[in-house]
């Protein structure tokens, strides 16, 4: 990576931190270029270079981490729930200016919206209807059930200031998934 290369990545990287934390202390409607230009210690020119406006800013940093959780997601396809869980609890954790905005800011229903779609999604091939504890059942309730719950449980998580460590709170959601399996 050039010198050139690390700055480009500075600069995006203190400007993404910069629209989330302006996102925890105002409307995402009243945060400006010029707000996340001064947070961040860049030029707005620079902001330009990368992203169309606020929203495509925005859009790119929910795509990433989505694209991420994702890739999580295929890289614990062999792991039980549970394991599984460890890995997407970690990357809560490690992002955790991202989650909690995300998941407690009024902006949040985008956000909300992708999440919820990934992981009905990840979970569409595990659901069987045809037999064991969900035969009869309509599949779409189903997942819509335990994406709704999961989703839920991460909210809550983040909501409450993340009471219980990432790996106790992966262990349980696991369990709990492993048991609706």
């Amino acid at each position: 990576m050039t010198k050139r290369d690390r700055r480009v990545v500075k600069s995006q990287e203190a400007i993404k931190k910069a629209i989330l934390e302006l996102m925890t202390e105002k409307n995402f409607e009243d945060i400006t270029i010029r707000d996340i230009s001064d947070r961040a210690n860049v030029n707005r020119g620079t902001i330009y270079l990368h992203y169309m406006d606020k929203y495509d800013l925005l859009d790119k940093i929910i795509e990433e981490h989505i694209n991420n959780l994702r890739e999580l997601c295929h890289a614990a396809s062999e792991m039980s729930f549970q394991e599984g869980n460890y890995v997407w609890f970690e990357y809560f954790a490690d992002n955790h200016l991202f989650f909690s905005t995300m998941l407690n800011t009024k902006s949040a229903a985008y956000f909300r919206s992708r999440f919820l779609d990934l992981v009905i999604q990840e979970y569409k091939v595990e659901v069987d209807v045809t037999e064991g504890k969900n035969q009869g059942l309509n599949k779409e309730v189903v997942l819509q059930f335990l994406g709704a719950a999961v989703v839920g449980a991460v909210e809550w998580w983040f909501r409450n200031g993340m009471p219980i460590p990432a790996r106790a709170m992966a262990e349980q959601t696991g369990i709990l998934l492993d048991r609706n399996f």
